[in-house]
């Protein structure tokens, strides 16, 4: 099926049918994923999806419909339920599509596409798990069990047309490794984490390399203590850091700083962190797990600075969010076939520094080096961290002995200010928030 020509079709019925602007955005995708225990099969499952969501508007009314079913007259019936739904809503003059002026040349994304994900064969992945399962024990007699250990692939296809002259298409691959063993030494359990997760097949992690890595973050956690309530440094590392990125974006979210529920909504242009400090959301990095020529609303994608050297440089925002604000699109709607666009990021991370992470804890006399944050993150309209955290002691710049049932806690525009050391290790470990280690000059651990 050319389904491009099939999303132009739905939008010339729509517009012959009454709608003053019509969009069809579709989606098919393709995905596996395989888990195993103790050396078995535990779940092998294989799926297709596929879907069409239609946007109508009519007398600045907006009507929202969509489908999984692609046969003629099922797609009458969505187009004539998007039109029924905009004759009962209200109007809103901010209501619409991206114009012309928002649409426009795409970037260059690079390849997206790994004809060696897309052909991966089943017992690649069973392959894969029970490889991380047997490291993973190899590499520590005391790994003892796992919550799970499993390997995947997908492979998405977007089409998107509209009134409005678009008409876009992409597709992508992507494949992941992910293990969780459980680690014993006969007083008490601890459990590791380690993920892969990449669109070309030969950029992703040995399944060997990360069963060893998962067991030996839950082995080194054995024997985990409380430490007393202090200020002290706090090192994150990349996993814990790519949170605190996102919580950034949330803050920076074009609607809610429109609403004034962002603790950043009054301070764009205004310096917050020193100039080392550049936090980027780029919807062309390449090879990046969120990369695409469009967005959720056929819009170009882009590189957009939020920190740049330190100061508050913009927001993201969606078509209609941007309206409201009275600025421009950044190319940031997300969305799948079955929801209306909204704000979200593309490929968000922080630009890495000069020092290996080695550095920013020798530099530490006495801190906490963060492997994982529990709970809720940051407030955005606060501001204020409080979270439970696991993680390593740091004493006199060497890793002493694990920590947890500990709480951190911090401002982030406080944190933003302290954010006196990145490291060089940026990494898009788990997904398309990436993170190099972070150093602050002062949080509170909370603990005995």
């Amino acid at each position: 099926m050319d389904y491009q020509q099939l999303a132009k079709r739905i939008v010339q019925r729509a517009k012959k049918k009454g709608a003053q602007q019509a969009e069809a955005f579709l989606e098919v995708g393709r995905q596996s994923s395989v888990r195993v225990h103790q050396g078995q099969i535990e779940d092998l499952t294989q799926s297709t999806s596929k879907g069409v969501g239609v946007r109508v508007l009519v007398k600045g009314r907006l009507g929202f419909a969509y489908t999984s079913d692609f046969e003629p007259a099922a797609l009458d019936h969505i187009v004539d339920q998007a039109l029924k739904l905009a004759g009962a809503a209200a109007p809103n003059k901010l209501n619409g599509l991206p114009s012309g002026k928002d649409l426009g040349r795409y970037g260059d994304t690079g390849p997206l596409f790994d004809t060696k994900v897309a052909e991966l064969p089943g017992d690649w992945k069973i392959k894969a798990a029970l490889e991380m399962e047997r490291a993973g024990r190899a590499e520590d007699s005391r790994v003892v069990a796992f919550n799970g250990v499993g390997a995947g692939d997908h492979v998405s296809e977007v089409y998107v047309a509209s009134t409005e002259g678009l008409s876009g298409a992409y597709s992508g691959t992507y494949v992941y490794l992910y293990s969780m063993p459980v680690a014993s030494d006969g007083a008490g359990l601890q459990t590791g984490y380690w993920v892969d997760y990449r669109r070309f097949l030969d950029d992703l992690e040995a399944p060997e390399s990360v069963g060893r890595e998962a067991a030996r973050r839950a082995v080194r956690m054995l024997g985990a203590k409380r430490v007393k309530t202090q200020q002290v440094p706090v090192v994150l590392d990349p996993l814990v850091a790519s949170s605190f990125v996102s919580d950034l974006a949330s803050a920076a979210n074009g609607n809610a700083v429109y609403q004034k529920a962002s603790v950043l909504a009054a301070l764009k242009g205004k310096r917050l962190a020193g100039p080392h400090v550049t936090l980027v959301d780029d919807g062309l990095l390449a090879r990046g797990l969120a990369t695409a020529p469009f967005d959720g609303e056929g819009v170009p994608t882009r590189r957009t600075p939020i920190l740049d050297k330190g100061v508050l440089s913009g927001f993201l925002y969606d078509a209609f969010t941007a309206r409201k604000a009275k600025t421009r699109t950044t190319g940031n709607a997300s969305r799948g076939y079955n929801a209306l666009p909204s704000i979200g990021t593309t490929n968000l991370y922080l630009e890495p520094g000069t020092k290996p992470p080695r550095e920013l804890i020798g530099e530490v006399d006495s801190g906490l080096y963060v492997t994982a944050l529990l709970g809720h993150g940051t407030d955005p309209v606060t501001g204020e961290l409080s979270a439970g955290a696991n993680g390593i002691w740091i004493e006199k710049g060497e890793l002493t002995y694990p920590v947890q049932e500990v709480t951190v806690a911090g401002n982030l525009l406080q944190m933003l200010q302290d954010l006196d050391g990145i490291g060089s290790d940026l990494q898009f470990r788990g997904g398309p928030v990436g993170a190099p280690t972070v150093r602050f000059r002062q949080l509170t651990v909370s603990g005995e």
